[in-house]
This record gives structure tokens, C-alpha cells and sequence, in this order.
């Protein structure tokens, strides 16, 4: 018979194992997860970069380098995967709102993290940013943010009075955990001005016009400014990294992940860039707060780890294409 050559098997059609879909759905998650996270641990090394910067360099200029890069990468890929296509008419408000947003938040945290160090400096900025957010939205909608966001919010003003206190060691002073705190202001500005632009918008369509239009405003800065330290291979390296490994990749790999990873896991995961920032700074530059900057440090990040919790993040107050602040 016909048959005989390749028996019965030879009519079997291949049958897809039950529990493959399941592997595939497990592996796509995992490595979301890897994508997030490594997002989170390029933002947490900027304040770092800047503090490696050679002399002459500034944090209004090292901002204003750093959304140049950036923010021409970022629009240079949303136009090769034509990412603005299809999208209609653009908020004007809240996209100058977002640009100025993330335009003033570079040189402030540049500022702040250099005044009062690496650690605490990104701390204060990242744990104060969602204590902003939310009060913004209180004063924009009417609507409270909700018990975790006010226990949030407490800790967080505990944190920064201790980390106001100082700490000769860190050379934690008032006015760099002012500027960090008002980064934390610019950044809460530009996660409610982008949340109706992420509305039926790709993230990285968004990023591709909110952070060119950053850097056109942080323009004259680098007019007036010596950029003289960007001619040493030292100075090049952190622009480099700074624009192109710490915003631009970094924001691609955020995206990526989030499609894989629910919103609270990618925000959870996120928390993953002040500890970066904080080990880098006592790792590689030497700090070591004193008691009462480690114990208000504590205090924010406990905040942040409040809003974290599940039952909150599935209500994100900030929009879930946006990247951490770093």
C-alpha cells in the first residue's frame, strides 16, 4: 500500500503543544522585564556621567547636550518607523507644556545632583516627582489621588526635611535638594502634559516631538555656553552616553518592555534607578551620606515603594509611556 512507506504517521499533521503559548507569552515577559529594568539602571547612571564630566562643563550645558542628542535620536527613529503617520492634529498646549517640562528638568537635576550628590540628589528628585504629579492632577481635575498617594507624600516631606539637614560628608546642602525638588516639579509638569498626548499616540512619537522641542528651547545655552570640554575624548564619552545610551536607548528599551509587561510592574521595576544611582554614587565616587540624609534617602524611597504597591499602580498617575527622570 501506499501507506506502508511512511505508515500512519505520514497523515499526521503536527499538532502545537499545549503549554508552547504559555512558554512563548512566560519568555516575552522575561524579557520585558530584562528591557525595564535595563532602562532603568541607564537612567540611573546620568548623575553619575555628569559628575565624571571633565572641568568646564556645566549642568545647563551638559543638560542642553545631552537633549540635542537625545532628542534628535529619538526623532530620527520615530521617523524611520514612521511613527508619526496617521496620528492627526497635536495638543499645542500640551506639548509645549511637556517640551518645557522636560527642557527645565535637565539643568535642575543636573544641578541638584551635583550640589548634593549623586545619591541623594536622584532620590529626591525621582521620590518627589510623583507627590508633584499628584497634586497637580488634584488642582487640574478636582480628584484625589487616593490614601497611598497622601502616605506617599508624607514620607516624602519627612525624607526631604532630613535630607535638608544635611550632611557634610555628602555635602548635602538646602539649595541642591531645592533644585532636585524643583526637577521633581518639572518632571511631575511634563508627565501630566504628556498624558494626553500618549492618548492614541505611540510612546516613541511622543518622545520623538516632546524631546527635540526641549532641546530647541535648551538651544541658546549651548550658544553662550563653552562647550570647550566636549573636544576632550573624556568630555565626548559622557555627551555620548548621556544622549545617546541614557535617553535615547534607554527610552527604546522602556518602550519595548512596557509592551510585554503590565504598567505596575514596569514602574516597580523602575525603582531599580535611584538604587543605581545611590551605588554608583558611594561605589564610584566616594560619597557616604551621614545619618540623617540615609535616613530621609529611606524615607523617599519608602514612598516610592509605597506608590508601587499593586493596588495603586493599577491607577497610574503618571502616564505610562513616560520615562523615569533620569
Amino acid at each position: 500500500m501506499a501507506l506502508r512507506s511512511g505508515g500512519w504517521n505520514a497523515l499526521r499533521v503536527p499538532r502545537a503543544r499545549p503549554g508552547s503559548a504559555i512558554l512563548d507569552a512566560v519568555r516575552a515577559t522575561d524579557r520585558g522585564r530584562i528591557q525595564v529594568l535595563a532602562a532603568a539602571v541607564l537612567w540611573g547612571t546620568t548623575g553619575t556621567a555628569q559628575a565624571l564630566a571633565p572641568g568646564g562643563s556645566s549642568p545647563e550645558t551638559i543638560g542642553a547636550v545631552r537633549m540635542a542628542l537625545g532628542g534628535g535620536a529619538l526623532l530620527g527613529l520615530a521617523l524611520a518607523t514612521r511613527g508619526f503617520r496617521g496620528l492627526g492634529r497635536w495638543p499645542r498646549g500640551a506639548l509645549l507644556a511637556a517640551a518645557a517640562g522636560m527642557g527645565a528638568y535637565q539643568p535642575l537635576f543636573f544641578f541638584g545632583v551635583g550640589r548634593t550628590g549623586v545619591a541623594v540628589g536622584t532620590v529626591v528628585a525621582i521620590g518627589s516627582a510623583p507627590v508633584f504629579a499628584g497634586a497637580l492632577a488634584r488642582a487640574a481635575e478636582g480628584s484625589w489621588p487616593g490614601r497611598r498617594w497622601t502616605a506617599a507624600t508624607a514620607l516624602a516631606i519627612v525624607g526631604t526635611g532630613l535630607l535638608a539637614l544635611g550632611g557634610r560628608r555628602a555635602e548635602v546642602d538646602p539649595v541642591g535638594v531645592a533644585s532636585a525638588l524643583g526637577a521633581g516639579l518639572c518632571y511631575a509638569v511634563y508627565a501630566t502634559a504628556a498624558k494626553p498626548l500618549l492618548a492614541g499616540r505611540p510612546p516613541l512619537a511622543v518622545a520623538g516631538a516632546v524631546f527635540p522641542l526641549a532641546a530647541l528651547g535648551l538651544l541658546p545655552v549651548l550658544f553662550v555656553s563653552d562647550l570647550g570640554w566636549l573636544a576632550s575624548p573624556g568630555g565626548l564619552l559622557v555627551a555620548i552616553h548621556l544622549g545617546l545610551v541614557a535617553t535615547a536607548l534607554a527610552y527604546v528599551l522602556f518602550s519595548a518592555g512596557l509592551r510585554r509587561v503590565p504598567t505596575p510592574t514596569a514602574v516597580t521595576l523602575s525603582l531599580a534607578e535611584p538604587l543605581t544611582a545611590a551605588s554608583l554614587g558611594v561605589i564610584l565616587l566616594g560619597e557616604r551620606p551621614g545619618p540623617a540624609p540615609l535616613a530621609g534617602a529611606a524615607l523617599v524611597l519608602a514612598g516610592l515603594a509605597v506608590l508601587a504597591a499593586p493596588s495603586e499602580l493599577n491607577r497610574p498617575r503618571v502616564p505610562a509611556g513616560s520615562p523615569p527622570r533620569g
